[in-house]
């Protein structure tokens, strides 16, 4: 008896949609059902778009990669890649390629959407390209070769990912946008202003309200735009990246049903005029209206997979909300940020020209909703505020603290408890708290079944913080214990086993391990172990006991960069350095031929160093007075200090001084996390002291300390802990401070994220450092004494034993340098090829 042949289900398309809706379909099984074909026009199998700048940094597209072939033929799926359709013809059920015909019994369009470029005269000049694939942006870097200048058109977000693009590649860039602001949907005129002086402090020119009228040849450069004032710009290189445009070409041939403006005319179940098509993503028209971003085409997949089998699903649109980083700049746009769809709304606007940062709220005309926000600048109240417009949380009784610092105070986060069932955890996969809650009823335990069942935190990642709150209460609300334990090796949380180590007096891992654990250990109990006893009891990393315990970076003391070669980073307390050193510095960098450059910390960071020559470098630094400057540790990196009342004309006491006084009393400190400092001068902060971890800064009457601020990926201002301190009591509140961090973090934990998790908050941190409420005062300032007491610079420690210098070379069992670290020069200084 003859099996009968399964339907034929053509996808056109292999963007991030189209392979979404691959893996929706696996996932339903609707491989099962149907004999599933996949087009993709380009020779690369789907690749994260998102990411897609990281390109020109170095990653390929194996790596940006969202799927292997082996995945599409391990479930059955044929793939045709480089095999564009040209035509549908549905009197046949066919698709037409220039390879052949292949029947459908249904189809589905996932063609994506092209770059749109305005119709200027001379648009189609050599040297004028767009913006949006891996074929485009291999375009884009061969031309860079031998440009100087180049312009993107478009000032929306895939313009500024591209003038970032161009910014990477060494070219000096402009941007221009028609509209007044840059980013005109997702900011306001004084959001734009504040996006602009950003951009342009990054070297990027920036002209808005200007609209090309043609394109010719340049007198100095290869082209010349001639705006509609005849203001003239040239450039070697233009992208335009002027917006999107459906590929909605071959639904429109073969007569589907196509919007007034374009795309293709979808209902709640991603079907088109014709039932046995449907589309999704960027092609498809729902409501009269086109989603650009990929989370509404992940769920329009998931629609479209459960329409293929008669499922229920139905697409309601999307929130559009948006959290970028462009150019490094945190953007922000929540529900109606510009508060022009809401009769009544009222708006709340917060804007710190010092800080550079600029928040709205928009809220309902009764005060008790809020309808949208935007944020430039700043996104650490993103999250918060998406919860309260996404779930329609009650707003507090002042809605502006939301927005205002408030004194240092971040906006009340919403724990998960206070969220509904229907509130929205992970927006890439649509995951709602019913469904985390859902799993956990049916049998997940821990978040790795809780992220396998619901794909939650799988997609950017952004919510993984969230996820992990919302799965450890309702596990516990359930009467779940939650394994706190550090690793399989350890029944121990790291607080219990700093209380061990500190009790019992135990200095190495093994006797540790021996007694309170099993095992050999591994990549996550090692390192912590070091960190412990390493702020117990300050013995040498480097030592033979300890040394198996480091990561890489604490083994050779340097931080290791992306071709295999090492940052050499000497300590400037203060940053104030002496000529003398200075001059040693620039001829070390020039004899061993390194990369140098000032960071964001007020040091000078050597790179390219290779793994023989660094007891060398740091022979001659040491010799000059230089020591480590712990750049590679979990540890105090640095002390950013303004010049202070030694030169400024406002400055109130000496910050340089107190800078360098606290960066060698806690040099060498070995933390759970990294840990930055600074002390500004006076209250205008130019040592941007309420972003660090301890931040100092002078009054009148002495120095006031804000504690747990935190720059970075998750920005966190810091909050006022004490004031006016004369300088002993400013050493005692943070010996007490750092010591009991150290004492009850979790590892990896930033002072931040630790404050955050702190059970009684700053009022609880108050009484137990202010007050010694805990009775243990004396005891943290033993410990933290005895820590500046034994302090040793360890390269020095390190280059003064000749056995711990055997570490150091390329090849156990061969002298030789690495051979597979190549330079290329750029800006006159050496680069990884």
């Amino acid at each position: 008896m003859n099996t009968p042949a399964k339907p034929q289900l053509i996808v056109i398309g292999n963007g991030m949609v189209g392979h979404h809706l691959v893996e929706q379909l696996v996932e339903q099984g609707a491989t099962q059902r149907y004999a599933i074909t996949v087009f993709g026009e380009e020779r690369h199998l789907a690749y994260d778009r998102v990411h897609l700048s990281e390109y020109f940094s170095g990653r390929d597209a194996a790596s940006l990669a969202l799927s292997t072939s082996e995945y599409y033929a391990e479930h059955g799926i044929e793939l045709r890649l480089h095999e564009a359709v040209t035509a549908i013809d549905r009197d046949k059920g066919e698709v037409i390629t220039p390879q052949g015909r292949y029947a459908y019994d249904r189809l589905v369009l996932a063609t994506g959407s092209y770059p749109f470029v305005p119709p200027i005269p001379g648009n189609d000049r050599e040297g004028c390209l767009v913006y949006r694939t891996l074929e485009d942006l291999d375009a884009i870097r061969a031309a860079a070769e031998t440009a100087a200048t180049g312009v993107v058109v478009g000032g929306g977000l895939l313009g500024l990912e591209a003038a970032n693009a161009l910014r990477g590649l060494n070219l000096d860039t402009a941007v221009v946008e028609f509209a007044p602001r840059l980013m005109p949907m997702q900011v306001d005129s004084e959001g734009g202003e504040l996006l602009r002086e950003k951009i342009e402090a990054l070297g990027v020119q920036v002209l808005t309200g200007r609209a090309t009228q043609e394109i010719v040849d340049g007198e100095a450069s290869r082209h010349r735009m001639v705006f509609q004032d005849d203001k003239v710009l040239e450039t070697d290189l233009i992208v335009f990246s002027a917006g999107i445009r459906p590929r909605d070409e071959l639904a429109r041939d073969c007569g589907l049903e196509i919007g007034e403006r374009s795309g293709v005319v979808i209902d709640d179940n991603c079907l088109t005029s014709d039932p046995a098509i449907l589309a999704v993503g960027e092609v498809a028209l729902w409501n009269n209206s086109i989603f650009g971003l990929v989370a509404p085409g992940y769920q329009m997949a998931k629609v479209a997979a459960s329409t293929l089998l008669e499922g229920g699903e139905t697409f309601r649109g999307a929130d559009m909300s948006t959290k970028l980083k462009l150019m490094g700049v945190d953007v922000g746009a929540i529900g109606d940020a510009h508060g022009d769809r809401t009769p009544g709304a009222r708006q709340y606007r917060f804007l710190d020209p010092i800080k550079q940062q600029y928040r709205k709220l928009v809220v309902s005309s009764d005060g008790k909703r809020v309808v949208g926000a935007m944020l430039v600048g700043d996104n650490s109240v993103y999250d918060t505020l998406l919860q309260y417009y996404a779930n329609r949380i009650d707003l507090p009784e002042d809605p502006a603290a939301l927005i205002l610092p408030a004194g240092g105070e971040a906006a009340p986060a919403l724990g998960p408890h206070a969220l509904p069932e229907t509130a929205t955890i992970c927006s890439c996969h649509n995951v709602t708290k019913g469904d985390v809650c859902a799993s956990i009823d049916a049998g997940a335990v821990d978040l790795g079944a809780v992220k396998g069942a619901t794909k939650a935190s799988t997609g950017c990642g952004g919510c993984a913080a969230l996820l992990k709150n919302l799965v450890d209460h309702e596990l516990e609300s359930r009467g779940v214990e939650i394994d706190k334990s550090i690793c399989e090796h350890f029944a121990h949380t790291r607080q219990e086993l700093y209380d061990i180590v500190r009790v019992e007096g135990i200095k190495t891992f093994s006797e540790l391990v021996n007694k309170h654990g099993h095992g050999l250990g591994c990549d996550i109990c090692k390192p912590a172990v070091a960190s412990i006893l390493a702020s117990c009891f300050n013995e040498p990393i480097t030592d033979a006991a300890h040394i198996p315990l480091q990561d890489t970076n604490d083994t050779f003391m340097a931080n290791m960069q992306k071709n295999g070669t090492y940052s050499v980073v000497p300590r400037v307390p203060g940053g104030e350095i002496t000529p003398e050193k200075l001059m040693v510095l620039g001829q070390v960098a020039q004899k061993y031929a390194l990369y140098t450059k000032v960071t964001g910390g007020q040091r000078i960071d050597l790179f390219g160093a290779r793994l023989e020559d660094l007891p060398a470098i740091w022979g001659e630094l040491i010799e000059a007075g230089f020591e480590t400057g712990h750049a590679y540790g979990k540890s105090l990196r640095t002390v950013k200090s303004c010049v202070g009342s030694t030169w400024c004309r406002y400055g109130v006491q000496d910050s340089v001084g107190m800078a360098i006084q606290l960066e060698h009393r806690y040099k060498g400190l070995r933390a759970p996390h990294k840990i930055k400092f600074a002390v500004s001068g006076c209250t205008r902060e130019c040592a941007e002291a309420q972003s660090k971890d301890i931040g100092v800064i002078a009054t009148e009457n002495g120095w006031n300390l804000y504690v747990c601020g935190n720059g970075g990926m998750r920005p966190r201002h810091a909050e006022l802990f004490a004031t006016d301190l004369n300088d002993e009591q400013l050493y005692r509140i943070i010996d007490r401070f750092l010591m009991f961090y150290i004492r009850t973090a979790d590892r990896l934990q930033r002072t931040s994220v630790w404050r955050e998790n702190l059970e009684g908050g700053l009022d609880y941190l108050k009484q137990v450092i202010l007050e010694d409420s805990l009775g243990i005062g004396e005891e943290l300032d033993r410990q933290m004494q005895a820590v500046i007491d034994t302090y040793e610079c360890e390269w020095a420690n390190a280059i003064s034993d000749p056995e711990k210098l055997k570490r150091f070379r390329s090849f156990v069992n061969d002298a030789r340098p690495d051979p597979d670290i190549i330079y290329t020069t750029e800006r006159g200084q050496l680069r990884p090829a």
